[in-house]
């Protein structure tokens, strides 16, 4: 028997940082993630553990909705901290094991799941935290959803497994059975709640007895065999038999990992553990790290022509303003593709031809931010601006082209603000401006009425109250919310039509129910709001030669 970390459990995919100056080497070892779940499964808590391991942190903050408690590193708005819920996407950066780890935080609560959406388009793989009482739940089913649209790879974590729970192999059948997606059991749990004693490495048949029940420092294992296990008297024989027959039958039964398939998103590795006591944490890092791919190819609208290895190449997948209040700044956040970044190069933006010298550009880990002078294929950039850039737009320093668009999401509350003090209209009309170009919200108006009422338009019901926090805390623009009855969008296009066709001509081509609005959204596209499923269900039934798409990009990605 021997006492170790966890850390020794695989070996690293690199032993040594590698040299700067080898491009190649450098995207081959970035590990480019995001975390998704239901609120309530861990999520955040993973992530303070793993920059724990990673030595960002030296002790990390329990998420919990008391003042009293630490805040969680990689929740920086205010409403967060008070409220113990991460609303809002993070990019954090950490080295580990001779890698550079990028991970992208998302929000936690099921309202902000369109905030995740965009983020999981700067991922190259996906981390899947499901509690191990509670089973798949309906926001961990939703982004399933968006990473096998994207064909991004799944790493499952079975989260929670020293509480309460269901039997393991029950996790594992739910997951084939919902998913379509086989498991593939890295470890094994030895004992689950009360019982839980350590983890089975199915690749080395070792086990790790954790001796330390401290969750916010890193811990030390009992490493030994099965032999040495049943010498030792620290676990009941009942246990150590049950545990074994699981993981005979787990290998039996089950089939073996296969690269190919667990990258086109037909397998998932898992691993189980506990993120609240660091039970399983590292093991899970060093597993990860192994399996996540380096950054790859993206899509594109040049397919057809591979993008130059050696041209710097990246897109906006986030938009962020008073990422510190002091300075009123505005940050993009960048996923780097191709080539190399140089702070201070040249570049052109591919939407509307530009070229804009990137002089300040940063990585932000939480609401710090450290001024970079490059960056490989992977890496989440930050980049200072006063608004040059909006969502989805693709930066780069040759041929000029542009990365798959960001999708739109039908939004399922609507509303429209008003501005509480008139002498405050200034400021709340260019907040809600700021904030409508992050995302944050989405707005439309129906061309054909002189009011120009803003109808705005957000998944969750939370995203008002945040919408309405920041114009307070930020704008100093206090705000009124009047709800309007629509429940879904859905976006059309009338190709016969002439792009200087008017709303009336719009109009007079499509039979909308009685309660549905015709409108334009932010970008000039034509939507209908809708009241009901019955009022889509018309909608459809009338107008059989218009394609209508819940998800909106220049592609179209579902019906």
């Amino acid at each position: 028997m021997s006492t170790s970390t966890d850390s020794q459990f695989i070996l690293p995919p690199t032993s040594e940082p590698l040299p700067s100056s080898n491009a190649e080497m450098q995207r081959k070892r970035r590990r480019t993630f995001a975390i998704i779940s239901h609120p309530d499964a861990g999520k955040t808590t993973l992530t303070e553990k793993l920059l724990l391991f990673g030595g960002s942190i030296e002790i990390a903050g329990v998420v919990r909705g008391r003042k009293t408690q630490r805040a969680a590193t990689s929740d920086w708005m205010e409403m967060e901290k008070q409220r113990g819920i991460s609303v809002s996407s993070t990019a954090l950066t950490f080295e580990y094991a001779g890698c550079q780890v990028n991970l992208l935080d998302t929000p936690g609560h099921h309202d902000f799941s369109e905030d995740t959406y965009r983020t999981l388009m700067a991922a190259d793989a996906a981390v899947m935290v499901i509690d191990l009482a509670k089973g798949i739940e309906t926001q961990t089913e939703k982004l399933f959803q968006v990473c096998h649209l994207r064909k991004i790879p799944i790493i499952t974590f079975v989260n929670k497994v020293d509480r309460p729970g269901r039997a393991s192999l029950e996790i594992l059948d739910e997951i084939e059975r919902r998913f379509s997606l086989e498991p593939i059991p890295q470890n094994w749990p030895l004992g689950t709640g009360a019982d839980f004693e350590g983890i089975v490495d199915l690749n080395s048949d070792q086990l790790y007895l954790f001796n330390d029940r401290q969750g916010s420092r890193r811990i030390a294992a009992d490493v030994m065999n099965w032999h040495e296990l049943e010498e030792s008297n620290q676990v009941s024989a009942s246990l150590i038999n049950s545990t074994r027959d699981e993981v005979e039958l787990v290998r039996s039964a089950g089939g073996a990992f296969n690269e190919e398939a667990f990258l086109s998103g037909r397998q998932t590795p898992v691993f189980f553990g506990s993120a609240l006591t660091n039970f399983g944490v590292e093991h899970f890092l060093n597993g990860f790290l192994r399996l996540c791919p380096p950054p790859g190819v993206r899509p594109n609208d040049t397919a057809n022509v591979p993008v130059d290895p050696t041209q710097f190449s990246g897109f906006v997948f986030k938009i962020q303003a008073n990422l510190d209040p002091r300075h009123r700044d505005r940050v993009a956040f960048v996923r780097v593709c191709s080539g190399r970044f140089e702070r201070d190069m040249e570049i052109t933006i591919a939407r509307s031809g530009k070229k804009t010298r990137l002089s300040r550009a940063v990585r932000i880990f939480g609401q710090d931010r450290i001024t970079i002078e490059e960056a490989y294929p992977g890496d989440i950039i930050g980049l200072v601006c006063p608004g040059e850039f909006r969502l989805g737009d693709t930066l780069c320093d040759g041929p000029v082209f542009s990365y798959d668009a960001l999708p739109q999401f039908s939004p399922e509350f609507f509303a429209v603000l008003d501005c509480s003090d008139t002498g405050r209209r200034k400021q709340f009309d260019r907040g809600l401006a700021q904030l409508i170009e992050e995302g944050a919200i989405q707005m439309f108006h129906d061309p054909r009425s002189t009011r120009r009422e803003c109808i705005l338009g957000a998944v969750g019901e939370l995203q008002f109250d945040v919408v309405q926090f920041r114009l307070q805390s930020e704008y100093n623009a206090a705000s009124r919310v009047s709800w309007r009855p629509y429940k879904l969008a859905r976006w059309f296009d009338l190709p016969d039509l002439p792009k200087a066709a008017d709303a009336n001509e719009i109009a007079d081509r499509i039979k909308l129910p009685y309660a549905a609005k015709l409108v334009k959204d932010q970008f000039g596209h034509d939507a209908v709001l809708l009241q009901t499923d019955w009022d889509l269900t018309t909608l459809l039934r009338e107008n059989p030669k218009v394609s209508f798409q819940s998800i909106r990009t220049e592609k179209k990605l579902t019906p």
